[in-house]
């Protein structure tokens, strides 16, 4: 218990700061509306939707395939996502066969693909 309340924690604070670093966000609490675009916007709530009927797996495949092609709007929806995702009890994460590692692991995946896996790392390792 105590290290899934260290990860959550890290994955917050990785967050943020690459909020800030790569998208000049300094929100306290990150939510859907610090995204300027609204169909960028639509995008992340369709998928916390998904994720909040606990379709997770389903999410973050769709998320996956929007990452694929390098647009940096979407880097900001993945990052959003894993925050929000992060936010969720364990209970929640637990009744729908997710943990904080595999939040971890989904934003190092996410950091690869858009070459910033030194910055998810970094926070990683701490963790481990």
């Amino acid at each position: 218990m105590l290290q899934d309340d260290f990860i959550l924690r890290q994955i917050r604070e990785m967050i943020h700061a690459v909020m800030r670093m790569l998208f000049q966000v300094s929100a306290s609490e990150l939510s859907p509306e610090v995204i300027e675009d609204t169909s960028a916007r639509t995008v992340l709530e369709e998928l916390l939707a998904l994720t909040d009927e606990g379709q997770i797996d389903e999410a973050e495949n769709q998320l996956y395939e929007m990452t694929c092609d390098g647009d940096r709007q979407n880097l900001e929806i993945g990052l959003l996502f894993y925050y929000n995702l992060n936010g969720k009890d364990d209970d929640f994460l637990e009744a729908h066969n997710f943990s904080r590692e595999e939040i971890m692991t989904g934003i190092q995946d996410l950091a690869d693909r858009y070459q910033l896996s030194g910055i998810a790392e970094a926070f990683r390792t701490e963790i481990l």
